[in-house]
């Protein structure tokens, strides 16, 4: 893979480390400063529900680091391809269900990188 394409991938990653302790660790928190719409008594009450979305969070960040130390450079593709496509469908959808703000934070670099794998 490019230096340029390994380079978006680690960004995509570590978005989703700063979600994954946004949700797991931050939720009563910082949570109440990121997410502006969602009602303040609700953040206790959804600590557990937020702390599993963030559980997951990190399942991909977790896939998108696996695909950087892959040695093989097939196989580091495809997981990277595959992971990509995972986060790019939860941007979609949480673009489109939540918050369209959400693509832009979470869908438009895996668009990229998956544009970048796709065309070189």
């Amino acid at each position: 893979m490019t230096i340029v394409i390994k380079i978006i991938i680690g960004l995509v990653a570590i978005i989703h480390i700063y979600i994954l302790w946004l949700e797991m660790f931050a939720w009563t928190t910082r949570g109440k400063k990121t997410f502006k719409n969602f009602p303040e008594h609700l953040f206790e009450p959804t600590k557990a529900l937020a702390a599993n979305q963030g559980l997951y969070n990190g399942f991909l960040a977790a896939g998108l680091i696996w695909s950087l130390i892959i040695k093989n450079d097939m196989w580091s593709e495809n997981i990277s391809i595959f992971f990509l496509g995972c986060v790019l469908v939860a941007g979609i959808y949480g673009a489109l269900t939540a918050d369209k703000k959400i693509f832009m934070f979470q869908g438009f670099l895996p668009l990229v990188a998956l544009l970048l794998i796709f065309l070189k």
